[in-house]
């Protein structure tokens, strides 16, 4: 059979990367070699950028509403017990400041990973989606015209002929293996054993603490939905110990204790050297493995790295682009994963018992999620001079960040305006001539400012939702500028 894209992989980078290509009307294959998600739940607390990106494709408003968007969840307590005494509070990042500007339209999704993946596949099927669960790739190859792939499922193998193969086969990634990408970072830090339960517990969580660092016994949370895990150090355990530490770390043993699974954990961080080889491309867990954190640097940054990576497929397969633009996913990407290993770090998400802090600043949450800075040839204007990441406001439109988010009418935000396309942002009839001219949608908004335009200044959004390219003011020539620049930064075939 015949496929555009195949995507290896049914976790959530993988799923989102099929969801975001049929979402833009490309033929998407995927596999996975599981039946369904993991019992595991395994990541909870998707943040407001990842619900960003889920409604431009219309899945936001199916999601519940995140409790850690009010600060649930996301505090942390070192107990005797949870319902014992509770010592100091201690913090994964030191406490932002508050701020009363608001970032985005959307908010955090509170849905653990084995709930968000059914809905992310269904989603993809819903666009058109090929998704084969319980079919595992045996083989592949690439030359200069595709990948060919042997894949198997219930039946005999048989082949897939791709245009391009997406690696969201997880951090032992085969894939990565077999093309022999070397990763750099801490490495392996340590192995922890797990055991998820549901117990009738919500009465401790009052107080928005979520998290709790049990003395004598390991690492309490919750998922929000009456599903509980308790991390233990790295040893066999029969179900009566584990039914003991439960109990131990309750504080308490009259109430009902179900045990629904174990897990053994590996802890590591590390990243691709690069993120792509030929026409195969390394996304999530593939591409950067990285710790659990506060920042949720881990299953959003594999899905942003889907997001990113999916408009770029799209405009080369449509013939929009040239394939030199599928260069700049790794310029882009593999920059913020490096920023994101190093922040992890930098911070006491209590990763650093394995070695030395890193010795940098710390960038805050809301700059890491909003903020980040992608220089790469599909962006004109963003120097090395400039820092890799800052809050929105500090960066005012600058090219190479996200768009800033700014309601234009009750329900409807700027960002509202992207995704389906290239936009040009501007309030001045000769920018709309210059659009028309350079086949690029034009929209005109008032508040130039959060832009950092004047007036008369214009803005190139990418279907991404990035600046790529901005004129404070008005030049001579606008169409002669905005053609220029839309040619340059979308890699263009005319």
């Amino acid at each position: 059979m015949k496929t555009s894209v195949l995507v290896v992989g049914g976790g959530l980078a993988g799923t989102s990367a099929a969801l975001f290509l049929a979402w833009r009307g490309v033929d998407v294959t995927l596999v996975e070699k599981h039946p369904g998600s993991s019992p595991h739940p395994r990541a909870i607390g998707f943040t407001a950028r990842t619900g960003e990106m889920l409604r431009a494709v219309g899945l936001e408003a199916g999601l519940p509403a995140s409790r850690m968007a009010k600060g649930f969840g996301i505090r942390r307590v070192r107990c005797a017990s949870l319902v014992g005494e509770r010592f100091e509070e201690t913090f994964w990042s030191p406490p932002g400041e508050v701020s009363e500007i608001e970032y985005s339209p959307s908010t955090g999704v509170g849905v653990a990973q084995d709930r968000m993946e059914p809905l992310l596949r269904d989603k993809a099927r819903e666009l058109g989606a090929d998704i084969r669960m319980s079919t595992r790739m045996l083989e592949f190859a690439q030359d200069d015209d595709g990948v060919t792939a042997i894949v198997q499922g219930d039946g005999e193998p048989y082949e897939i002929r791709a245009g391009y193969l997406v690696a969201a086969d997880g951090h032992r990634s085969p894939v990565r293996e077999h093309l022999g990408i070397t990763r750099s970072g801490r490495g392996y830090m340590h192995t922890s054993r797990s055991v998820l339960f549901r117990a009738p517990l919500d009465e401790y969580l009052k107080d928005g603490i979520g998290q709790f660092i049990v003395d004598g016994v390991g690492f309490l949370t919750t998922y929000g939905d009456g599903r509980w895990v308790l991390m233990l150090d790295d040893r066999e355990y029969d179900e009566p110990e584990l039914r003991q530490k439960i109990l131990q770390a309750i504080g308490r043993d009259d109430l009902p204790v179900e045990i629904v699974t174990t897990g053994r954990w590996t802890i590591s961080a590390a990243v691709a050297d690069r993120f792509s080889q030929g026409r195969v491309f390394l996304a999530g867990d593939a591409a950067h493995t990285l710790p659990p954190s506060r920042g949720g640097f881990g299953a959003n940054v594999g899905i942003e790295d889907a997001h990113n990576l999916a408009w770029k497929l799209a405009a080369v397969l449509n013939g929009e682009s040239r394939p030199s633009l599928l260069d700049t996913y790794d310029a882009e990407r593999r920059p913020v994963a490096t920023l994101c290993h190093q922040q992890i770090f930098a911070r006491n998400d209590g990763h650093n018992r394995d070695g030395e802090p890193e010795d940098v600043p710390l960038i805050d949450n809301n700059a890491m999620h909003y903020g980040v800075l992608y220089r790469s040839d599909a962006v004109l204007g963003a120097g090395p001079e400039l820092p890799p990441a800052q809050l929105p406001e500090q960066w005012n439109g600058q090219p190479g960040t996200r768009a800033p988010h700014v309601w234009i009418e009750p329900g409807k935000s700027t960002l509202d305006l992207f995704q389906r396309g290239w936009v040009l942002v501007a309030d001045h009839p000769q920018w709309e001539e210059a659009a028309q001219q350079a086949g690029v949608r034009y929209e005109r908004i008032e508040r130039l400012d959060v832009f950092g335009l004047s007036a008369k200044g214009a803005s190139l959004v990418r279907p991404d939702g990035y600046v790529a390219w901005r004129s404070a003011d008005l030049p001579d020539d606008p169409a002669a500028a905005l053609e220029t620049a839309f040619s340059s930064s979308s890699a263009g075939t005319r």
